[in-house]
C-alpha cells in the first residue's frame, strides 16, 4: 500500500506540475490552447515532461524498485575489486566515479542510470557476481560505464520525449478528424456520446501509435548497445567483452524489465528483432570481432 500510495501521488504531483507549466507557458507565449500550435504545446510539455521526470526520477527509483545496496564502504574482497574496477574504469572514461551496488537476482545482469554523466548508478546483480569470471564481470562493468560516458539516459530521453510528443499529437489529430467525420451537430445527445468516442479514439490510437514508435526508439537503443560493447573493448579488452557476451549466451532468460532494460547488458528477446532493445548476442559479437 505505501509503494501504491506514493506512485500515485508523485504522479498526481507530476501532472499538477506540468499543468502549471502549461498554463504558464500558455500566458507568456500568448498560444491559443485550441490551435494546432496550442495542441502541439499540450502534447510537449506532457511527452517530454514526463520522460524528463522520469530520468530525474530514475535512480531512485531503480534503487527501491531493485532493492539495490549501494556500497558505502566494501565489506568483503569482492565488493573491494566492484568498487575499484568501476573506479579505475569511470577515470579513464572521464567521468565521475558512480555510486556502486549490489541487487539480489539469481540472474546475470547488470544496469546503469542517472540523470547526469557525474551523477550516475552502475548495479550488478548478485547472480553476475557469483556466475562470471572477473575478467567477464570486468567487461560487464565496462558496458555499463561506457553507456554512463556516452550519455545513453539523456539522449534515450530526448529521443522518447520525441516520440510521445508526437504520438500524442497524431492521435488526438486523426481521433479529431474521425469524430467530425462521425459526428452531427443537430443533436445534442450526439454530441455527448460524439465526446466519449472521441476520448476513446485518443486512448486507442496513443496504444497503435506508440507500439510503432517504439520500433524507433528500440532500433535507437540497439544502436547505443553496439556503441557500448564498442567502450567495453576499449576500457576492459575486446576479448574480455566476447567472453562476457558468450557467458551471457550461455546464462538464463534475463528478468528485467521495463526503462531499466534499456541500460542492462543483457536484453530480452522479443517475437521480432524490431521490438528488442538489445541486438541479438551473436550480432554484438560479431561487431566486435569485426
Amino acid at each position: 500500500m505505501k509503494r501504491i500510495t506514493l506512485f500515485l501521488v508523485t504522479n498526481l504531483a507530476v501532472m499538477l506540475v506540468l499543468g502549471v507549466v502549461l498554463n504558464i507557458l500558455f500566458s507568456v507565449l500568448g498560444i491559443n490552447k485550441s490551435s494546432i500550435s496550442g495542441l502541439l504545446m499540450f502534447c510537449a510539455v506532457f511527452g517530454f515532461g514526463g520522460s524528463f521526470i522520469s530520468l530525474l526520477m530514475s535512480k531512485w527509483m531503480a534503487k527501491r524498485s531493485y532493492r539495490v545496496q549501494v556500497i558505502e564502504q566494501p565489506r568483503n574482497e569482492t565488493e573491494h575489486w566492484l568498487v575499484s574496477t568501476v573506479a579505475r574504469q569511470a577515470r579513464e572514461a572521464g567521468i565521475k566515479m558512480p555510486e556502486v551496488g549490489i541487487y539480489d537476482s539469481p540472474e546475470m545482469n547488470a544496469f546503469a542510470t542517472g540523470a547526469r554523466r557525474d551523477d550516475s548508478l552502475v548495479a550488478v546483480s548478485s547472480g553476475l557476481l557469483y556466475s562470471m569470471s572477473r575478467d567477464e564481470a570486468e567487461a560487464v562493468l565496462a558496458h555499463e560505464v561506457s553507456h554512463v560516458a556516452n550519455g545513453d539516459m539523456v539522449t534515450l530521453t530526448l529521443i522518447q520525449g520525441v516520440v510521445n510528443t508526437f504520438v500524442m499529437f497524431f492521435a488526438r489529430i486523426v481521433a479529431g478528424l474521425i469524430s467530425n467525420f462521425f459526428s452531427s451537430n443537430n443533436s445534442e445527445e450526439s454530441s455527448n456520446s460524439g465526446g466519449f468516442a472521441y476520448m476513446i479514439t485518443v486512448f486507442v490510437l496513443e496504444m497503435l501509435f506508440g507500439v510503432l514508435a517504439s520500433i524507433i526508439v528500440m532500433w535507437f537503443s540497439r544502436q547505443r548497445e553496439f556503441r557500448a560493447d564498442a567502450g567495453a573493448a576499449k576500457l576492459a579488452g575486446r576479448d574480455k567483452m566476447i567472453a562476457a557476451l558468450q557467458r551471457l549466451s550461455r546464462g538464463a532468460e534475463p528478468q528485467m524489465e521495463g526503462a531499466m532494460m534499456a541500460f542492462g547488458i543483457n536484453g530480452k528477446r522479443s517475437v521480432s528483432e524490431l521490438f528488442m532493445s538489445h541486438p541479438p548476442i551473436e550480432q554484438r559479437i560479431a561487431a566486435l570481432r569485426g
